[in-house]
């Protein structure tokens, strides 16, 4: 099969296209003839060299494929070959041809391209571990999207919305938050033309804002402490301006906030599985119905990874950007 190599630690132009024999499931695994990738930021981080993949997990780049089942491995009895499929994966994405655990497989709706469904599985298992399983987020709160155009932020807000939040976004442009305001956000601030604390404690008319989904950290870790109203809480999944904070535990202490955050790829099949039958079962017929949707900013071929890589970081792009691999 062919597949993108990390030729060496550094920028866009290290993925290579390269050849290795095709991974053979092992059990309770299957093989995906791989259709699209998705791209996400760790992508970035593992080309680097600061991301390496869990012990045991697939050297190759990419988290997230759609494609069909081309082999099942020893005991998978809910897949067979053909079934159209997408997949949270710990490595292994750019290739035509990955295996994963059966119990991060989702079907794919009938509703929507195969290629496209390489955009839903990293995006929709990260929003629903940290804001709704256990709940987070109840109907009628209030929840603030920093980066409500990327893949997480754009889902977060669909997803809230649909399941009865008030949803606001911060965005970096005004393009990107009338994007936003397209699909669920009742306001969406830009954060280099106005100041978003100030905007999003004036949306909840002083009383400050009950949930935060962070990418930031950094120096927006007091900010968001301030804007928190009381019992309010802070998720973290990201850090894009540092992870090393400073933090008024007194400020805390008095709201009674809560600072919380997770990471998806290292954890356990097991508890991926019981991710995935959660969102199976509450989420995926939202999907399949059209009220959350994969949005996409653009499809790159399989042999222009580094073009989709570079488009990534430059951090023009609207929702998901997708590596078109195969049929």
């Amino acid at each position: 099969m062919r597949f993108i190599d990390i030729t060496q630690p550094g920028g866009p132009e290290v993925l290579q296209v390269a050849e290795a024999p095709a991974p053979v499931p092992g059990p309770g695994e299957v093989l995906i003839r791989v259709a699209a990738a998705g791209l996400n930021r760790a992508d970035i981080l593992q080309r680097k060299g600061y991301y390496p993949p869990p012990p045991g997990a697939s050297p190759i780049v990419g988290m997230e494929v759609s494609g069909h089942i081309a082999e099942t491995g020893p005991g998978v009895n809910e897949w067979k070959k053909g079934d159209a499929v997408c997949a949270l994966l710990a490595g292994g994405g750019y290739a035509e041809y990955c295996v994963a655990p059966a119990g991060q497989c989702l079907p794919v709706p009938a509703n929507i391209p195969v290629p496209d469904a390489a955009a839903l599985p990293e995006v929709v298992f990260t929003v629903w571990t940290n804001l709704f399983e256990p709940p987070c987020l109840r109907p009628g709160e209030t929840l603030l999207v920093q980066g409500g155009s990327s893949g997480v932020g754009s889902m977060a807000i669909q997803v809230a919305h649909l399941f009865g939040a008030r949803v606001s976004a911060t965005a970096g442009s005004r393009e990107k938050c009338d994007f936003c305001l397209g699909i669920g956000c009742e306001h969406a601030f830009d954060y280099k033309a106005e100041d978003w604390e100030e905007a999003a404690r004036a949306w909840t008319s002083g009383r400050g804002v009950d949930v935060i989904l962070d990418m930031v950290g950094g120096d927006y870790f007091p900010r968001h402490l301030r804007l928190l109203a009381p019992r309010g809480r802070l998720i973290h999944i990201a850090y894009s301006r540092g992870r090393e904070v400073t933090a008024d535990l007194a400020l805390i202490m008095g709201k009674r906030l809560v600072v919380t955050g997770s990471t998806l790829r290292s954890r356990s099949v097991v508890e991926k599985t019981a991710l995935r039958d959660s969102i199976r079962d509450r989420l995926w017929p939202h999907i399949a119905a059209g009220r959350v949707r994969p949005i996409i900013d653009r499809f790159f071929p399989f042999e222009q990874a580094s073009d989709a890589h570079k488009r990534m970081e430059s951090s023009a792009h609207i929702g998901k950007i997708v590596l078109r691999i195969g049929g």
